[in-house]
């Protein structure tokens, strides 16, 4: 049976002086040890569903279990959680608190009251890891969008949480920065942390993730693997979401036997996007 980190059962959420819920009797369960996405039009609930995971948001009908254990709301309890579930916002100006790098990425340590010693020794690892080093001295607000981004990442990950939540993680970058941005996240889900990405990039989740959630107006409408997810074209064009391009290239007509040759050729395909 395979493990669930963290679970939704039944979640409700409803901004004030909305009509309609943001989450609307959401049931998910996210997967350890998967590199996951999440999908969906603006408005069907991801940025909720984050607020919520990380205790940000409170449901206000159903329950939210942290490995089969609901969570609590003191704030001992949210410390923790927010240890365990990493939440990385697309804007990295809203997570940058401090004036340099070095001080931002030791700013949530310093919260949890870990000994001098500790925090210095994760901070340099820290830096080391996301390739922060020369950056360390750097007012903040004198980097680029792309250094920002690893260093809200970075932020988090010395935290050494097991779950990491990545708000539109690719947002204007550009393609070199969006592979370095990729190849972090390869390194981080390696060494074990689980990762939930919400991107509007449907070719990035074709190429990366190997569990794939659907979201409309709040509810979980698919989930499954790329293959499984993808196939759903119908559903997919009624939720104005589509098929990524290099799903069409791979599995057209053209390309859709299981001859050697044609399944040389769809792996060809595959590596020029991951290149």
């Amino acid at each position: 049976m395979q493990q669930c980190l963290l679970e939704f059962e039944q979640v409700n959420y409803t901004y004030s002086g909305s009509q309609q819920s943001a989450l609307n009797n959401l049931i998910l369960k996210i997967p350890a040890h998967k590199k996951c996405a999440l999908i969906g039009q603006n408005g069907c609930g991801k940025t909720t569903l984050f607020l919520l995971a990380n205790g940000l948001y409170r449901p206000q009908k159903g329950s939210i279990y942290w490995q089969g254990k609901p969570l609590q709301y003191d704030r001992k309890s949210l410390m923790q959680l927010r240890q365990n579930v990493g939440l990385v916002f697309q804007d990295p100006e809203q997570q940058l608190v401090a004036s340099t790098v070095e001080e931002d990425i030791s700013y949530g340590l310093c919260n949890l009251g870990l000994p001098v010693a500790e925090i210095q020794q994760r901070v340099e690892q820290g830096l080391r890891e996301f390739g922060l080093n020369e950056l360390a001295q750097r007012p903040v607000h004198h980097l680029s969008l792309g250094q920002k981004k690893r260093v809200s990442i970075a932020d988090v990950m010395v935290l050494k949480p097991e779950l990491l939540l990545l708000d539109e993680p690719t947002a204007y970058l550009d393609r070199l920065h969006t592979r370095n941005l990729m190849a972090t996240l390869k390194k981080i889900h390696d060494d074990g942390t689980t990762i939930l990405m919400a991107t509007h990039d449907l070719d990035l989740v074709y190429r990366w993730a190997d569990w794939i959630f659907v979201m409309d107006r709040g509810r979980l409408i698919l989930e499954g693997t790329p293959q499984e997810v993808f196939s759903q074209r119908e559903v997919l064009e009624a939720l104005q979401l589509g098929v990524p391009l290099i799903y069409e290239m791979l599995f057209s007509e053209e390309l859709s036997g299981e001859e050697p040759g044609l399944k040389k050729l769809r792996q060809k395909i595959l590596n020029l996007f991951h290149d």
